[in-house]
């Protein structure tokens, strides 16, 4: 996490025990995720059709055939779920701070664009869909919008960042680490003072939890600690980080601010999981759901497949006292053999595997799409005859149930990151910016924020922070449901219950302001004026 005040960040004191309690506890979380590591490694053997590799190869000459319906699957409903890539909308309590909330609307969306949230959120379904976790975090990057700073929410690798193995809930967490390999060059460019200090990490020789193998040791695990701690005194809380490296403290949040990290005292951290488990945050994903039916069906392939293999290669059968020479029979282009008796000589033909077989197959395949929601009419497949987009789009909308579901945990979190976003941004927003106010280009307007903006005084003279809401809508519609909106519009407005520029309005589509210049009567190409004569 980057902050104007990271140089002193970098001067903490080295105190061995501290630094101690702190590599047990990581090294007690990886004791408990090293289970929950290998199931995501072997999620993700599945998604991409590397699962045969768990089976031991005991002929080179079998085939291993792969039929990708776990990739298939998610990447189907991936599509679905970034078909609902979620906007935050901003509101406040109060109508008379409504000019706050459309400011804190445009900062909100500028950040998003700022840090790519799009791109950001196509690896959280990812990560969703396959392992069935997925988090983000949220922070304040100060050299952001030309230095005047800016929040974020990015997201984390599941595989790089661990939560307490005992709670249900992250904020109980005794703490949070984030890590990741570093080669010793990088921190002598970053931290000079300690690079020549750092200790091989004791755990090197172990698989990393992100693919990389700590072998050497010029490979160090930076690691990121959060703690949250509780004072009953104030009862409030408080967030506090630390990065440690090579055994020794290279950064502390404590020295430059002892009263938290951040002023909402929560971890910076939304967890969302897509099947839930009993007794953790941590979910199940589609390659956990299907990972049966998967190697299943896969397996089944194999045996049809080596089955038209052998009988495209029928063995012939020779005895000795037949009197053939075993050679002289390979040889198809010779039109006499010579021998004793054909008696000695037999075809061994493979049997034809049973048609239910095949069915079954088909079957299983067929079952995991319809189980997980990846039906035809979710993947924009027409039967039955139908082409109406108003009834594809009803038949989309029922099949995409499963979908919906999922759409509305990762928006839930969204807003849940959304909140802490505008909290940061509360506390952290020390330079006014100007952003780009307005939901279409005609609306558009240079609104100047700061962060005074969301505190009001009170006839005390106190500074109160305004409260804010915070909902979630869709940025992008499906084309079938767009199309079948449209056809709504056009209808209202040939029944005349609208006026054809009240159905330009309402209708979505691109271009659509261009579209309303060109009605307006001033851009008209044969509009009457003097110079014309008409």
């Amino acid at each position: 996490m980057k902050n104007n005040t990271d140089a002193k960040l970098r001067q903490p004191i080295q105190d061995p025990e501290r630094i101690a309690s702190l590599y047990d506890l990581f090294t007690e979380y990886m004791d408990a995720y090293s289970a929950e590591w290998e199931r995501i490694e072997r999620c993700e053997r599945l998604y991409r059709g590397g699962h045969w590799d768990d089976v031991p190869k005991t002929d080179a000459n079998e085939p291993r055939p792969v039929t990708p319906i776990v990739y298939s699957t998610v990447e189907n409903i991936r599509a679905d779920l970034m078909d609902m890539t979620p906007e935050a909308i901003i509101t406040a309590d109060e109508p008379r701070f409504s000019g706050v909330a459309q400011a804190l609307n445009a900062v909100i969306r500028e950040n998003h664009a700022r840090c790519g949230y799009e791109s950001e959120y196509s690896r959280l379904i990812r990560d969703l869909l396959i392992s069935g976790t997925m988090v983000q975090e949220t922070g304040y990057d100060p050299s952001a919008c030309g230095g005047l700073g800016g929040a974020f929410i990015r997201h984390v690798d599941a595989r790089g960042i661990m939560f307490d193995p005992y709670c249900r809930d992250i904020q109980d967490s005794r703490a949070v680490f984030k890590f990741a390999p570093y080669r010793r060059e990088w921190f002598l460019k970053r931290y000079p003072e300690h690079a020549d200090l750092m200790r091989a990490d004791s755990f090197r020789l172990r698989r990393a939890p992100n693919g990389f193998f700590l072998d050497d040791s010029d490979s160090i695990l930076l690691i990121e600690c959060w703690q949250r701690e509780y004072d009953p005194e104030l009862n409030r809380h408080s967030v506090h980080m630390c990065r440690l490296a090579g055994q020794r403290l290279i950064a502390d949040s404590r020295l430059i601010k002892p009263e938290g990290y951040y002023a909402h005292g929560a971890y910076p951290f939304t967890v969302t999981a897509l099947h839930e488990r009993k007794g953790t945050f941590l979910g199940y994903g589609l390659a956990d759901m299907f990972e049966s039916q998967q190697r299943m069906s896969d397996k089944l392939d194999q045996i049809v497949l080596k089955n038209a293999l052998m009988a495209s290669r029928n063995k012939l059968l020779v005895t000795g006292a037949s009197g053939f020479d075993v050679d002289d029979l390979r040889d198809w282009s010779k039109e006499v053999h010579r021998g004793d008796s054909l008696s000695g000589i037999s075809w061994f033909a493979t049997a034809p595997l049973p048609g239910y077989l095949l069915n079954y197959i088909e079957e299983i395949r067929r079952g995991v799409k319809e189980e997980s929601g990846s039906n035809d009419f979710s993947r924009g497949n027409s039967i039955g005859g139908v082409t109406a987009a108003a009834a594809i789009s009803a038949l989309q909308e029922m099949s995409n149930k499963r979908s919906r579901m999922a759409a509305k945990a990762v928006h839930a979190a969204f807003a849940d990151a959304v909140r802490q976003e505008l909290e940061i941004e509360r506390e952290f927003s020390v330079l006014p910016r100007t952003v780009t106010a307005g939901a279409t280009a005609d609306e558009a307007r240079a609104v100047r924020f700061s962060a005074d903006m969301m505190n009001t005084r009170t006839p005390l003279g106190n500074d109160v922070p305004i409260e804010l809401q915070v909902s979630v809508k869709v940025q992008r519609e499906n084309r079938f449901s767009v199309i079948a909106h449209n056809e709504l519009v056009l209808s209202m407005v040939k029944l005349n219950m609208v006026t054809p520029q009240a159905g330009l309005d309402l209708m979505i589509f691109d271009a659509k302001e261009q579209a309303k210049a060109l009605m307006s009567p001033a851009s008209a190409p044969f509009s009457s004026s003097p110079a014309s004569g008409m």
